[in-house]
């Protein structure tokens, strides 16, 4: 249990705490129990949901208990945002979220053993509240002039738009739950995200308000490219944890195309590797970059943890289909799925020329000039060379009955799509 804290900002993860003195002394002379808590706004997590896992997965292994909060109750609200009001999902959806929540975070923490990590949902707390009882024994402990004064609520109370008293009152709620597993558990240390430190200190208030006891908040910093720009946005869409919306493959492919200068502050944050093996990795980047070691190491550890050994090594081996020379026929029909599909391609049938292929993928602008690279030897299929001009795709050509992998040269690749 000692020097966690250490470690966890040598990780680059501790943006911001309550009084840094007295949790390093709390954290030494543990176990603490601590919580962090997660809307089910959507499905699945995203990439800033996994920097929390991440703390609660180093704090549980230095043997502090931790709490996995999914907020049945909170996310029907919505916690406030700086621009505009968010569209309320019913209870069936937040529903929904929550169990796939509950099941998508069971990999990432120990819920066995001695030291278990305990999950638990805000709504079965809430739920019961009166609406008076709430008013009274939680309403009458907050400021409004201290409420207003948080970013988002401010952010909004400036705006046309203003903000409705049902996202005004998420911070009550929050602050509920931590008074709930305070007075449960002895929950005296709750993390969460730089961005929702207004949040995350109302239950701070609250709890020294009731019970007169001093808790703690640890925030961690927004992660950012070299350009300042939020990690987990792939082209404009979220990464998300849950394979359904963002494959293993994609996943992959995200970390893999970080930029060198950016490899040894994502391998500090996103893995367990020790200080002397990312120094090898980072000078590897700066000194061969071409060989790409920090990235490729970077994107298994992850994908790893967040997917499974298994679904890494289909994804590598995928890579090596598409980048490479392997045999993409010993690939998954999902993940084969899954690595074609932002190919280029076009829809074609058994008995197609492989120069009708060519044409209708894109590889090539004609006939002519699909014959000729043939001739020319720079056509394969399936990381087969193919020489023969008049060659015809088979069913066999056609993996896991799908697609028919075609390449142009080592770079131009397409997908031709069974469809006719």
């Amino acid at each position: 249990m000692s020097n966690i804290l250490d470690e966890l900002q040598w990780r680059g993860l501790v943006a911001q705490s309550t009084d840094e003195a007295a949790l390093r002394d709390a954290l030494d002379d543990g176990p603490l129990t601590v919580y962090c808590g997660f809307d089910p706004t959507a499905p699945s997590l995203h990439f800033g949901n996994l920097v929390q896992l991440i703390v609660l997965r180093h704090l549980q292994r230095a043997g502090h208990r931790v709490i996995c909060l999914v907020g049945g109750s909170t996310g029907l609200i919505g916690d406030p945002k700086a621009t505009a009001e968010r569209v309320l999902k019913t209870k069936d959806e937040a529903a929904s979220n929550v169990a796939k929540i509950q099941e998508l975070v069971q990999p990432f923490l120990d819920f066995d053993g001695d030291n278990a990590a305990i999950m638990v949902n805000n709504l079965d707390w809430t739920a019961p509240m009166s609406a008076l009882d709430f008013l009274r024994d939680v309403g009458q402990h907050f400021r409004v002039n201290q409420m207003i004064r948080k970013d988002a609520i401010a952010a909004r109370l400036e705006s046309q738009e203003g903000i409705s008293y049902t996202e005004f009152s998420y911070q009550l709620l929050q602050g509920l739950d931590y008074l709930h597993l305070f007075r449960e558990y002895g929950c005296t240390l709750q993390t969460g995200g730089q961005d929702q430190w207004g949040n995350l200190t109302a239950g701070v208030d609250l709890i020294h308000r009731v019970e007169g006891a001093s808790v703690q908040v640890l925030t961690t910093p927004l992660i950012t490219d070299e350009n300042g720009m939020k990690y987990g946005k792939s082209e404009g869409n979220a990464v998300w944890l849950s394979p359904e919306m963002t494959s293993p493959y994609a996943f992959y492919q995200y970390w893999i195309n970080v930029a060198d200068s950016e490899t040894g502050k994502l391998l500090r944050v996103f893995t367990d590797r020790s200080a002397a093996d990312i120094a090898a990795l980072e000078e590897s980047a700066r000194d061969r970059p071409h060989l790409r070691e920090a990235q490729k190491a970077l994107a298994a550890d992850v994908t790893t943890l967040v997917h499974g050994a298994e679904a890494t090594a289909q994804v590598e081996a995928a890579s090596q289909v598409l980048f490479g020379k392997a045999d993409p026929g010993a690939l998954e029909a999902g993940t084969l799925r899954d690595a074609t599909a932002e190919l280029p391609g076009g829809q074609v049938g058994t008995g197609t020329t492989l120069v009708e292929a060519l044409v209708a993928t894109g590889l090539a602008e004609s006939r002519g000039s699909a014959r000729r690279l043939i001739g020319d030897g720079g056509v394969s299929l399936n990381n087969i060379k193919v020489d023969d001009v008049e060659a015809v795709l088979g069913d066999e050509d056609f993996l896991h009955g799908q697609v028919a992998l075609l390449k142009r040269g080592r770079k131009s690749l397409a997908a031709a799509r069974k469809g006719l």
